[in-house]
């Protein structure tokens, strides 16, 4: 990892493993023809919890429902759905999404209100409420410790599941998402489910995961558009006891960041993850309206798409950000360590240099400011003919 970036190394485990009294089972109800479509995660006691959703305002019935839920500061289940989103749906879509969470806890022997629910997918068509319902059944015996099948029963026009774990002394915790597209997030992210045996109480959690989410999932852009459904949630059954909180969140700091770079990187159509560093703006405010000003821009993610070295569209992107302080006598930019910008003027250099390293599988991006200390990074992907085709057809595939 390029060191100007939060990423780190964290301890991540090579295979994902989900922390001790976690589990999933994951299957195929209906709502899509074959795939998994239907998602259980549950811990063998209840668990403290914490919650952060989309800020759009036409939140999904699940985003309503969850709200509410997430007051209690404890979960015993996540039920998630994929193909459908219930957004748009009125009173009809929460009536659907209680509907689901009488049926998991039902299931699972707990009440409705310790079970998380969550859908993705198409916008505006009712949920097939008894599908799940009757699928549900069951699913208990299919628990077990996988959290990448778990992840397999939430994807929608991702291409592949994504999940990872990392230890923090005797703790674990363990990232389960889903993303591709309609992916700029306010206060969460697509839908990310963190699990954790450490023993921490909702409050707590509640802080440190917003804190982790501010420099991650929030930092995260595919196409500027925020989700109607974006929920992150993290439970914490404390069966492994206190950690130092300190080095707890550092790890769940870096575990977003991970999951972040690894949804970006498999936006829809996207063939580059591209990070972006601001330094020496005026605020950290500012560095981030600039890092997502660059990071958002479809001329900037075009360039590094087509490895063009069109410099010139860094200090474009830069520049359009009319309410942040920028001084173009001390603003310079590089490319994977490659200047091409000094004192707001483009370098002479070999394009076929820049070619090069626009055409790695990781493109950096970084922007000095020199007017202050703010600090930002913002990540996201290359914009390419698959995204206009993925959703073109979305609806009706």
């Amino acid at each position: 990892m390029n060191s100007s970036h939060p990423s780190g190394s964290a301890g991540f485990h090579t295979t994902p493993v989900f922390p001790r009294g976690f589990r999933c089972a994951s299957r195929n109800v209906g709502l899509k023809p074959t795939a998994r479509d239907l998602t259980l995660f549950t811990s063998d006691i209840d668990a403290a919890a914490a919650a952060v959703f989309t800020r759009n305002h036409f939140p999904g019935a699940p985003i309503i429902l969850g709200r509410e839920t997430i007051r209690g500061g404890s979960l015993r289940a996540i039920i998630a759905n994929s193909k459908v989103s219930n957004v748009a749906t009125g009173t009809r879509g929460v009536e659907h999404a209680r509907r689901m969470a009488v049926a998991a806890a039902a299931e699972l022997g707990t009440s409705a209100d310790r079970v998380l629910v969550s859908s993705t997918g198409v916008i505006g068509v009712p949920l097939p409420i008894e599908k799940i319902e009757r699928g549900v059944v069951g699913m208990t015996a299919d628990l077990q410790g996988d959290p990448m099948v778990g992840a397999e029963g939430i994807m929608t026009t991702d291409t592949h599941p994504k999940a990872l774990s990392a230890s923090v002394g005797d703790a674990t915790i363990t990232w389960v998402a889903k993303g591709s597209g309609m992916i700029e997030p306010n206060m969460a992210t697509m839908l990310s489910y963190i699990f954790t045996d450490a023993a921490l109480d909702a409050a707590t959690l509640d802080r440190l995961l917003r804190d982790a989410v501010s420099g991650s999932f929030n930092a995260l852009s595919v196409d500027t558009d925020t989700s109607t459904s974006d929920t992150c949630v993290i439970m914490a059954n404390g069966l492994a006891g206190t950690v130092d909180e300190a080095a707890f969140a550092a790890v769940l700091r870096a575990g977003c960041v991970r999951m972040t770079e690894i949804l970006a990187r498999d936006g829809e159509g996207a063939t580059r993850l591209i990070r972006v560093s601001v330094k020496e703006a005026l605020s950290d405010h500012e560095a981030h309206i600039v890092a997502k000003s660059i990071v958002n821009s479809p001329l900037i993610k075009t360039m590094v798409h087509g490895a063009d070295p069109n410099v010139g569209r860094l200090l474009m992107a830069v520049g359009k950000c009319f309410d942040c302080t920028i001084h173009p006598a001390s603003t310079s930019a590089s490319i994977n360590g490659f200047q091409v910008v000094a004192g707001g003027e483009r370098l002479t250099f070999d394009d076929a240099i820049v070619r090069e390293t626009l055409s790695r599988d990781v493109v950096d991006l970084e922007v000095t400011l020199g007017v202050g200390t703010g600090t930002a990074h913002a990540f996201g992907c290359d914009l390419t003919k698959g995204y206009i085709e993925e959703n073109a057809a979305y609806y009706s595939s």
